[in-house]
């Protein structure tokens, strides 16, 4: 403050004259994480500072009231009004113990002078394991500060379920994902949502969950699908065939005479539904091998030599026009 009382709001927050909201609020942010009085407990002079650049963030943020300070200078609150908490160091109210952390406490104070918070009012998602990405989208209003946010999945991880630690309002929450999760189920976090600035209401978080499709395994509803290559001797002769199933192998019955396309139900080997299972369906698919050796070659000429199989008799029946 210079002799005959008037504060150079510009510099207390270290910007240029015609810096705009986004610089201002970027300094302020800086400023406030050094001066705050909990991170300054042994320096008495850091409150004090802490509320100078306050009210200087409080003038500058406010079109209104930069326009005001900008014309008259240290007569500006004279010319239309007088800031919040008033126009000194003394009378701007702080009260450092009533929030949870530092964050909220900015979050708030942002609110309070008439800023706004980041667009997504999400923090960043850290980057060390167990992090998880999202893209989101949110209702900011009064009335409804419920966001929401999109957790992927991999589908070992909706199978077996998961945990997942989420940055959000730069607060790290930690989320129990159960198993059996789909595309399109949805998880409610109450009271992790936005924060109202000022009145120190926040909403719920919904995770809208989202499995990434596997190269194998399909899902319809509880009951899970994949194709399963089998040989032509298979499907002819039937017996027992190894396969892997979500929980590791299994064996698989082929009856006798089994035709390609034909489905094979393992029971209670599907997707998770409570404490319950689903069934298992495989689509059998004839793999036909591309090379053959001269034996099995000779043996086919002879098992054509001795068929007294059609297999295209009643088809072409039932082609004809």
């Amino acid at each position: 403050m210079t002799s005959d009382g008037y504060r150079d709001y510009f510099n207390l927050l270290g910007v240029q004259r015609n810096a705009d909201a986004d610089e201002i609020k970027s300094a302020f942010r800086k400023l406030a994480r050094r001066y705050h009085p909990d991170v300054n407990s042994d320096d008495p002079k850091a409150e004090e500072k802490f509320k100078e650049i306050s009210e200087a963030y409080e003038v500058l943020s406010d079109p209104d009231k930069r326009r005001r300070y900008e014309q008259y200078g240290k007569y500006w609150n004279q010319a239309g009004g007088v800031p919040r908490g008033g126009n000194s160091v003394s009378g701007f109210d702080v009260d450092f113990g009533r929030y949870g952390n530092f964050d909220d406490f900015i979050n708030d104070l942002l609110g309070r002078f008439g800023g706004v918070q980041d667009a997504s009012g999400f923090g960043g998602v850290g980057s060390g394991p167990g992090y998880n990405g999202f893209s989101s989208t949110r209702n900011r209003s009064a009335s409804n500060l419920d966001a929401e946010i999109t957790v992927r999945l991999t589908f070992a991880e909706a199978f077996r379920g998961t945990k997942r630690i989420l940055s959000v309002n730069e607060e790290r929450v930690e989320v129990i994902i159960p198993k059996g999760v789909k595309t399109g189920s949805r998880l409610r976090l109450k009271g992790k949502g936005n924060l109202q600035p000022g009145k120190g209401l926040r909403g719920d978080l919904y995770l809208n969950l989202e499995v990434k499709s596997h190269l194998i395994w399909k899902l319809d509803g509880d009951q899970l699908h994949a194709e399963l290559p089998v040989s032509y001797e298979e499907l002819a002769l039937g017996g027992t065939v190894k396969v892997m199933t979500l929980d590791g192998e299994a064996q698989l019955t082929l009856p006798s005479g089994s035709q390609a396309g034909q489905n094979l139900r393992l029971k209670g080997k599907g997707w998770p539904s409570g404490n319950q299972r689903g069934d298992l369906l495989f689509t059998l698919i004839l793999k036909v091998p591309s090379e053959l050796s001269q034996k099995q070659l000779e043996l086919l000429e002879q098992l054509k030599d001795v068929s007294t199989d059609e297999p295209r008799k009643s088809w072409l029946i039932s082609a004809r026009l």
